[in-house]
């Protein structure tokens, strides 16, 4: 049933070029999901991992998807509609497990999926505030009824709890002096877009720190996302509840894209293993192909982890 998946992926990549789930054979093949069974996609997106899966569930199988982004969610709503199976959907943080399997009366699923970090679909609009390669609002906020974004973060927290967010969830080696500016440029106006946050960077920082192979700003753009949707925080919560809602023999599949995050999901998997709960997988993540990464560069820093329910 992979391999019907697989093609699926296929027609699917010709329809929407600019979709691409990552590592999906990898994350199909480790699932192992049964026909007629019930998997949680926990990071919906657009829809790309779980309408591969729905041709491995068949027509008797189930989907829960959950994400936190309203846009992202209707355009897989849309996408699924031509899937024979029952998708549900819903708009909420991935922290709320329980109670959203409860509320949809889910209480052994069949596998989980977690595709973390910032998607395509949100990176390529500039209105959202992600990418420091575009102008645009200083937002970064993946569920936009969310009460607080950047702009609110970065123009009104002191400079020791910014250098704090910079240091913590940027691993930002100049978190004090990078504070120290924000707080000196905020101090004459309001800093209110991505351009001007990313100058501030790039003053900020000594010349010999700008010649590196990702933009002296990308770990700053990614402390604040992770702080503004409290993305690690999620993770840890969702982490301990899933297992309790996983059939004996039933997997988990994470996908992160930097360290923090497969850092929680390490040592999430090796306190469940430990407890005799879960099975680990993968003693070391799985990492896409050469053939992918050349064909989505975004998947080069992708690490999937996978454990299984005992």
């Amino acid at each position: 049933m992979v391999d019907v998946a697989i093609n699926t992926l296929a027609h699917m990549k010709n329809e929407n070029p600019g979709h691409t789930p990552v590592m999906m054979q990898e994350v199909l093949e480790s699932l192992r999901l049964p026909r007629g069974g019930c998997l949680v996609d926990c990071t919906l997106g657009l829809g790309g991992h779980a309408e591969a899966a729905a041709a491995v569930l068949g027509e008797q199988g189930r989907i829960i998807g959950i994400d936190r982004d309203s846009d992202s969610l209707e355009v897989a709503r849309q996408r699924l509609a031509k899937q024979p199976l029952r998708c549900d959907f819903v708009h909420e943080d991935f922290r709320k497990l329980d109670v959203i399997l409860e509320q949809f009366n889910v209480s052994c699923a069949d596998g989980m999926l977690f595709d973390l970090g910032i998607s395509s679909f949100q990176l390529d609009n500039p209105e959202r505030g992600f990418s420091l390669m575009a102008e645009g609002p200083l937002d970064m906020r993946m569920d936009q009824e969310a009460a607080f974004s950047a702009y609110d973060l970065i123009n009104s927290l002191s400079e020791k709890e910014l250098s704090s967010i910079l240091k913590v969830y940027g691993e930002e080696r100049l978190h004090n002096r990078i504070a120290r500016f924000l707080v000196e440029e905020r101090g004459r106006h309001p800093i209110e877009s991505t351009s001007e946050l990313k100058e501030i960077v790039l003053k900020a920082l000594p010349h010999r720190y700008k010649r590196q192979k990702i933009h002296p700003a990308t770990r700053t753009f990614q402390a604040f996302r992770i702080a503004v949707n409290r993305e690690l925080e999620s993770l840890e919560i969702a982490l301990d509840k899933c297992v309790g809602f996983l059939r004996p023999g039933a997997r988990i599949a994470v996908i992160s894209f930097h360290s923090l995050e497969d850092r929680i999901v390490k040592h999430k998997f090796r306190m469940l293993s430990q407890k005799g709960l879960f099975s680990i997988v993968t003693k070391k993540p799985s990492r896409p192909s050469e053939e992918e990464v050349l064909d989505n560069p975004r998947a080069r820093s992708a690490r999937l982890r996978v454990g299984e329910r005992k």
